[in-house]
């Protein structure tokens, strides 16, 4: 096996973050991961364990782990992934700035639509990436980062991704360049939009998904976003199994039929959850605003009304303030209907 080109950090190492930097530097990569001091201090004692349905357990001991809590780490690092909430992009960056040498590659492997924009405008020195993460991945126990379903890593096309991609590659992760990377990230954003479903849900997803009333809600979500997409001259690319336009009428299916139509949909470990749920779980805020919320927004600037998404940006902003419950498929269906008629 070839040695991977160059140094990589990775910025804000939380799941999805101790993910790719700890699949990279069990590969052999020189990996800094620089994350919240608590979460540091346990990858300083335990080290960190890569578990995924398709693999057995990965350990990398706590020598073997390189961690760092400033942006400062980062100085020396040709490759720098950020995967911090959307909310922490702009403080992250302009720390970043001070640190970063010319010429690195700075990659937004970030939910939301406009990370990249806000690191191109604080990093001139720096080549910012979109990138976008396809799967979920969530902190199983201290020191254990879970994916839950496979997927494909994409980065956008571009002569400077191509370290990142070999690197990834040679650590067992699956990834592709586009040349369409924002239509990806806004078929991304329609994807995210079960996160606050399942979140509010209590469930794991493929528990979640294979309930109809919940996918209901989630088709209602999906029809209010493509209304503002359209409105907005938006056109998605096609990255799961079925075109944007068609997904309401597949949630929409009944039970058996959707088990059958949608079978790679539902092909999730049994534990695997959204990263929003881990929020609300750990008590952080959640990136609501720029998924749901980017569509109520969007609609609005058009003239649209989204009323199902405005009111999952209230239920998870109240789950937020401590009043967290677990919504049944009917229960939350029928709150969002009640939005709708309003």
């Amino acid at each position: 096996m070839s040695e991977p080109r160059g140094k990589f950090a990775v910025l804000g190492a939380g799941s999805i973050g101790c993910h790719l930097g700890g699949s990279l530097a069990a590969a052999g990569a020189d990996v800094t991961l620089i994350g919240r001091p608590g979460a540091m201090d346990v990858l300083r004692e335990k080290g960190l364990t890569l578990s995924s349905s398709g693999r057995p357990p990965r350990h990398l001991p706590a020598d073997g782990v390189t961690v760092a809590t400033t942006p400062d780490a980062a100085a020396e690092a040709d490759y720098v992934l950020v995967t911090v909430k959307t909310a922490a992009t702009g403080a992250a960056a302009r720390e970043l700035a001070a640190h970063l040498k010319p010429g690195a590659v700075v990659v937004s492997f970030q939910n939301g639509l406009h990370n990249p924009a806000t690191l191109r405008a604080a990093l001139p020195q720096a080549r910012v990436l979109a990138g976008m993460v396809p799967y979920n991945v969530v902190q199983s126990e201290p020191g254990t980062v879970h994916q839950g379903m496979p997927g494909t890593l994409m980065v956008e096309d571009a002569p400077e991704a191509a370290g990142l991609m070999t690197a990834c590659r040679e650590a067992g992760l699956a990834i592709e360049a586009r040349g369409d990377i924002a239509g990806v990230q806004q078929a991304k954003l329609l994807m995210n939009l079960n996160n606050a479903v399942n979140a509010l849900s209590g469930l794991p997803l493929r528990t979640q998904l294979a309930q109809r009333p919940y996918r209901l809600c989630l088709a209602m979500c999906h029809t209010e976003a493509l209304a503002a997409y359209r409105a907005a001259g938006i056109r998605p690319v096609r990255i799961g199994p079925s075109p944007a336009w068609l997904t309401p009428y597949v949630l929409r299916l009944p039970d058996a039929l959707f088990r059958t139509v949608a079978a790679s949909t539902l092909r999730i470990d049994a534990h695997a959850r959204s990263s929003m749920w881990e929020d609300l779980q750990r008590g952080r805020p959640t990136e609501i605003d720029t998924l749901q919320g980017e569509i109520v927004e969007l609609a609005s600037r058009h003239g649209l009304r989204a009323p199902a998404n405005q009111r999952l940006v209230a239920l998870v902003k109240e789950a937020e303030g401590g009043a967290a419950k677990s919504w049944t498929g009917p229960a939350l269906l029928a709150e969002l209907r009640t939005a709708a008629q309003a």
